[in-house]
């Protein structure tokens, strides 16, 4: 390859530069005690920073108790909260990362059991170990499966808190040091539920037409935007498709984006499904790039940029990725996990860091003497 990668260029998003296209996608690790982090998080984030992760977007984090999808999840609902974020935020700008937060509401799909746990509604079992079920809220009276709890259909009065609770967080997100910032708005949670015709059976203003069930994530996007600092960039996490007949395809999202934009919304993430309806799964089966199409699409018709996430594996796939113009940021999710360097593995792959520079010095000292001593005339690549 001649030149430098595209997914290696440093990306410059209002006055924040991204060293590199790669981006953490936020997930959810159920490891937090009363919303707040600890030593797991401390450690979770910092390995991505290390291993070259250019984005580090931190996982949902309810801006109330209630928002929460299991007691295990993040919160920045409290002012008690912002010292733990802060840690985190420092150990990922030390190791030469953007500290991002997502920050959410699980709806209907609150008040549930850890994955390893049950992945279900909070029972017996688990109030008998303390974790005793929440009230569980959403646009409409409509329970996300047979079983779950059925939640409160919300007032308008109840719609206005709520938006307050996500200008709150945002002005926490400003104090934890945060330079970037997402809006969760995918996957059935409650911003999602109040898009889907699935969920959405209201008759008011937030329910019925496209631009009644848009107002919801467009009247959180009107809050937070003027609250977060105009030089930062603002997120919007979004599910492009229901993936089931009879609920949203992309060109609803198009739309959305386009209003998302017009209130300040810098990039859409886009990602899929996550609702749950009695229709046919229309969903496209789990394959390297699935969702691809849905950021390309929005990124040509919206005219905003995009995130691209869903099964990227290889280096070579997340530079077609961009420089194909589907999309301007890559995220990786449970590959990450596989290995936290990911990045620095593929900007060996790709020709952008032959020497280890881009690695921890205490790192990058240690593989290019052992390239130099142990293979010399053959790339390092080879080991």
């Amino acid at each position: 390859m001649t030149g430098r990668p595209l997914l290696f260029d440093p990306l410059q998003i209002k006055d924040i530069e991204l060293p590199n296209r790669v981006v953490l996608s936020p997930m959810c690790q159920y490891s937090a005690i009363d919303g707040m982090m600890n030593d797991h998080h401390f450690v979770h984030y910092s390995q991505f920073a290390m291993g070259g992760t250019g984005l580090i977007i931190v996982e949902a984090t309810g801006v109330e108790a209630r928002g929460r999808i299991t007691h295990g999840c993040v919160g920045i609902w409290d002012d008690g909260q912002i010292d733990a974020h802060k840690r985190v935020v420092e150990l990922i700008k030390a190791n030469g990362a953007v500290a991002a937060l997502q920050i959410a509401h699980a709806g209907r799909k609150a008040s549930c059991q850890r994955p390893w746990e049950g992945d279900g509604p909070l029972e017996e079992k688990d109030f008998a170990r303390g974790d005793l079920a929440w009230e569980v809220v959403a646009p409409s009276a409509v329970p996300f499966a047979d079983g779950w709890l059925m939640p409160r259909e919300l007032s308008t009065a109840d719609i206005a808190d709520i938006i307050d609770n996500w200008v709150a967080a945002t002005k926490r997100a400003i104090q934890a040091g945060y330079d970037v910032l997402e809006i969760h708005s995918a996957h059935g949670y409650l911003s999602h539920s109040f898009l889907s015709p699935l969920s959405n059976r209201r008759g008011d203003k937030y329910g019925g037409s496209l631009e009644n069930r848009m107002r919801f994530t467009l009247e959180v996007a009107e809050a937070v935007r003027p609250v977060w600092p105009d030089n930062k960039p603002l997120f919007t996490r979004i599910s492009c498709v229901d993936g089931i007949k009879g609920g949203r395809e992309i060109e609803e999202s198009v739309a959305l984006a386009k209003e998302l934009k017009a209130r300040g919304v810098d990039v859409i993430d886009c990602s899929a499904g996550g609702i749950a309806g009695e229709g046919e799964n229309t969903m496209a089966p789990p394959t390297p790039g699935y969702q691809v199409g849905y950021a390309a699409q929005i990124r040509r018709e919206a005219d905003i940029m995009t995130q691209a996430v869903g099964m990227v594996l290889s280096a070579s796939q997340a530079e077609t990725i961009l420089t194909s113009g589907a999309a301007d940021l890559v995220s990786l999710a449970r590959e990450s996990l596989r290995n936290p360097y990911w990045a620095h593995h593929a900007a060996e792959a790709l020709g952008a860091d032959p020497d280890y520079n881009a690695w921890p010095v205490q790192y990058g000292h240690w593989l290019g003497n052992r390239a130099k001593s142990m293979y010399s005339g053959r790339t390092a690549a080879a080991d």
